[in-house]
């Protein structure tokens, strides 16, 4: 049996989280026909198939998903050594990817990133601020930001910040319409809501929370869309205090009466967090958001 290197375990590692070659190349760095010869020369070094070749994708083979926890197990053990021995001047260049929910990432860390990337102009910072979870064990991200504390997995959480919620709609909207003076006027009005099976948190069930009767009549999948469908009269919403605070044309209706909470988590794999750079992030987005108490205010 020829020997295989490391640079084949990473490509095969790629493929199989991102499940297409192309994008697999995309985030290693690297021509995507240089990435099918490595995984081809693993595969012909330990005489099996890895990968079963099909329109929708590359799928794990059985061979390929006992491989893949000895890759990761192998991946990690690199991690932990280039943290421990590595020199910590090197660690502040390269690249690191924080995931975050799109209202964080856009409103919070967004303009922020200026403060380290002045001090530290050698840093990569990819921000992936989309409506998802973020798997740090698949390598999809450095750091994540999450809405809930996970529950599993060889991660450090530590809690960044409660912030304030509020029920918002637009003064035109609020204008042409029926008022909104007590509680049960609220039934009298569309809601604007998230797509129940695009639902990624369950943090974000927050109508049924004021009551379970309501529900909404325009279903948007992220909160950026849903501030827009508000401000632009379509009906009324619950929005991060934060985001409608943006936004001079949103009104709070009945704030005494509905008030949520919700709390952003900061989340680190084991394996990586002593990482000069991934270290270096978490801290600066920690002190960020510890000096930034009345941001998250209602």
């Amino acid at each position: 049996m020829r020997k295989f290197d490391w640079d084949s375990l990473q490509a095969f590692l790629a493929i199989a989280r991102a499940g297409r070659l192309t994008v697999a190349a995309q985030q290693m760095g690297i021509d995507h026909s240089t990435l099918s010869r490595r995984v081809a020369s693993l595969e012909a070094s330990i005489g099996v198939q890895l990968f079963e070749r099909r329109s929708v994708g590359f799928l794990l083979t059985p061979e390929g998903e006992r491989l893949m926890t000895d890759a990761e197990a192998m991946e990690s053990l690199a991690l932990r050594i280039n943290a421990r021995l590595g020199d910590p001047s090197v660690g502040l260049t390269g690249t690191v990817r924080v995931g975050t929910p799109e209202g964080f990432g856009t409103y919070f860390l967004a303009p922020r990133i200026a403060k380290l990337t002045a001090v530290h102009p050698d840093l990569e910072i990819e921000l992936v601020a989309n409506p998802r979870t973020f798997s740090l064990s698949k390598r999809e991200a450095d750091i994540a930001v999450t809405m809930t504390r996970p529950s599993q997995g060889r991660v450090y959480a530590h809690m960044l910040n409660d912030y304030s919620l509020g029920v918002y709609a637009s003064r035109e909207y609020l204008d042409s319409h029926a008022p909104i003076a007590a509680f049960q006027d609220i039934f009298n009005h569309p809601w604007i809501g998230y797509v129940e099976d695009l639902m990624w948190s369950a943090e974000l069930d927050y109508l049924s929370q004021i009551s379970t009767s309501l529900t909404p009549t325009v279903r948007i999948s992220n909160v950026i869309s849903q501030a827009a469908a508000v401000s632009g009269g379509v009906g009324i919403g619950v929005l991060p205090c934060f985001i409608a605070r943006t936004e001079p044309s949103l009104i709070r209706i009945l704030p005494d009466e509905i008030a949520l909470t919700r709390s952003y988590w900061l989340v680190s794999h084991a394996d990586s967090r002593d990482v000069a750079r991934v270290k270096l992030l978490a801290d600066f987005i920690r002190a960020e958001c510890s000096t930034s108490g009345s941001f998250w205010a209602g």
